[in-house]
């Protein structure tokens, strides 16, 4: 199985996981805490995820929470773009990634300096997204999910969960190898047209997801599946989600996407002795 990945002429070995935090530039992001509006937050979070050992940080500018709200492609690239530039200044060397589904957004960030592609839509909602990512030769997170964040919580319904979901994704990473792009991760979608049974159901079968032959991430840091379970809210779901962490990486995730960069990077130290 491929465990490594190309950031701008960089390689990054994933055979020691890695953590990716999350910075959103969003006014509606479902975690309060990740939401950063003015440059001094922005900043002052990127900072405190490197300082905290993450390789690659994720920026959003459209909630895809479910039932988030549409954003018009104007207003992403205007939340957006002022936000890369301004991190780029300040931290060069960072890896960046673009949380995104349109390909123009993607294009443009990736000229401004952008190392990873993060597509919750897997390509499904922009057509010219895969030859994109094969044209720049960029890595490309590849989620699954059904649906749009409006409709997606009622698409749930599968023959049979973790082989459904290879299947889909398997199609899409066979389209991408034709075009020339290898570099893909595989996300599986926690809680993208998937109930909180299933959720679990995948983090159980991690080891499965090893058969598309690349590495995988795992974001469910703070979400509903932890907070439901706890009866909590995402403010007290940091020890559900470093339980889920872990689970994952002891099944074998190559990243985790988080709210808590500290804390994931923790969890990697020990599950590393644990599987040595």
């Amino acid at each position: 199985m491929k465990r490594t990945i190309n950031c701008k002429g960089k390689v990054i070995d994933l055979e020691i996981p890695k953590i990716m935090g999350i910075l959103n530039i969003t006014p509606d992001s479902f975690y309060d805490k990740s939401r950063a509006q003015s440059d001094e937050n922005i900043l002052i979070g990127v900072q405190s995820m490197i300082d905290d050992g993450a390789a690659f940080i994720d920026i959003g500018a459209y909630s895809s929470r479910p039932g988030a709200p549409f954003v018009s492609e104007s207003e992403e690239q205007k939340r957006l773009f002022p936000a890369l530039e301004l991190i780029l200044k300040a931290f060069p060397d960072a890896l960046i990634s673009i949380d995104t589904f349109r390909s123009s957004i993607a294009s443009d960030a990736i000229k401004m300096g952008a190392s990873i592609i993060n597509d919750i839509s897997g390509g499904d909602m922009d057509e010219g997204m895969f030859d994109l990512i094969a044209q720049e030769n960029i890595p490309y997170i590849m989620m699954h999910k059904r649906g749009t964040p409006e409709t997606m919580s009622s698409l749930n319904r599968y023959k049979d969960l973790i082989p459904d979901i290879i299947t889909e994704l398997q199609e899409k990473i066979t389209r991408l190898h034709e075009k020339g792009a290898f570099d893909i991760i595989v996300d599986p979608g926690l809680g993208f047209a998937k109930d909180t049974a299933q959720n679990y159901e995948i983090i159980k079968n991690i080891k499965s997801f090893e058969i598309l032959g690349h590495p995988l991430l795992i974001g469910a840091s703070r979400k509903s599946m932890v907070y439901k379970v706890l009866e909590c809210d995402s403010n007290e779901a940091l020890n559900g989600s470093t339980v889920i962490h872990t689970a994952s990486l002891l099944n074998g995730a190559s990243i985790l996407r988080v709210h808590d960069v500290k804390e994931a990077v923790e969890a990697v130290k020990i599950t590393n002795l644990l599987k040595k």
